[in-house]
């Protein structure tokens, strides 16, 4: 990693671990995102399909928002690509802004999802036609339960590793199982109360919109928190302290800065140490932090750190 060489050599050998770490953990969610890709082009099949032979509009909606799915699954992957890459000499501090900039363009695309799918809903609405078949529900209930499944397991994954990216694309395809439920009842009393009732499921892709604009405009704002490095929860915060103040010759802690970058974290600290030290014995406790934070299972790739004298102590 050419953004490493003025460090020792222990913390150079640290922080290419950590970063091989986030390599691993990157490449490891670009291939589960890619499963979810292959999912969606599944699904918009089987919707489009049950949706033209069975004579329903919310099951066609449900299909144009697998293949936005696949889209915007896509730009997820290439974030977690882009942000697997160590730093090089034009990104110092890596590429994990890669993935909420993808998470970004995820929440913009399930809000456009909502939009198209809202106006064509209306329209079907006032537009007179047929009672959809009910050969339409066991396809959707499966459908459901497929969603509903893999987005949990993209969920879990996405809470374990703290990525942004990760909870875009599980709230995605909880979006779409939301819609596909709400297709499923809507479908289920139109053919169950029959004449009168032929626009329940366009009524039921309505409904859905709305959830599906609050989670567009959750994981936008998720992901512009973490492009615009808004500090980390003070609980994370305070693990950090607690492994700096663990080292030996740390005396206390002044600022501590965190902010995240895709699936690591970057810190800035000052620390405290005895004002009688040789600037040698500070700069080998300020590298001591250092090693200690990069070999933390806190994900940090990067630490300054700042020496102050202990004032308790002058």
């Amino acid at each position: 990693m050419d953004a490493l060489p003025h460090l020792p050599g222990t913390t150079v050998k640290n922080a290419r671990e950590t970063h091989l770490r986030i390599q691993h953990r990157a490449e490891a969610s670009a291939s589960l995102v890619f499963r979810g890709i292959v999912l969606n082009v599944v699904l918009a099949i089987l919707k489009f399909s049950g949706g033209i032979l069975g004579g329903t509009y919310a099951l066609i909606a449900d299909g144009v928002e697998s293949l936005l799915d696949v889209f915007s699954s896509t730009l997820v992957w290439a974030g977690f690509r882009v942000a697997s890459r160590p730093p090089d000499a034009d990104h110092p501090y890596g590429h994990g802004k890669a993935e909420p900039l993808a998470a970004m363009a995820v929440g913009l695309v399930i809000l456009a999802a909502a939009v198209w799918i809202g106006v064509h809903a209306v329209h079907e609405i006032i537009t007179p036609h047929r009672v959809p078949h009910w050969a339409t529900l066991p396809l959707l209930a499966g459908i459901v339960g497929v969603k509903w499944w893999f987005s949990r397991r993209v969920a879990r994954l996405g809470e374990a590793e703290g990525s942004t990216g990760l909870g875009a694309e599980a709230w995605h395809h909880y979006s779409d199982a939301v819609t596909s439920a709400a297709a499923f009842m809507g479908i289920a009393i139109a053919v169950v109360c029959g004449e009168g009732y032929e626009a329940a499921d366009d009524w039921a892709a309505l409904l859905a919109c709305a959830v599906i604009v609050f989670n567009g405009v959750a994981i936008f704002n998720r992901a512009l928190g973490d492009v615009m490095d808004t500090a980390v929860p003070l609980a994370f915060e305070n693990e950090v302290r607690a492994v700096a103040s663990a080292v030996p010759g740390v005396s206390g802690l002044d600022k501590c800065r965190v902010r995240k970058s895709g699936l690591s974290h970057l810190v800035d600290i000052h620390v405290e140490v005895h004002p009688q030290l040789t600037v040698r014995e500070g700069h080998e406790i300020a590298h001591a932090v250092q090693d200690a934070l990069l070999r933390s299972p806190l994900h940090v790739t990067d630490v300054s750190v700042h020496i102050e004298p202990a004032p308790e102590l002058e």
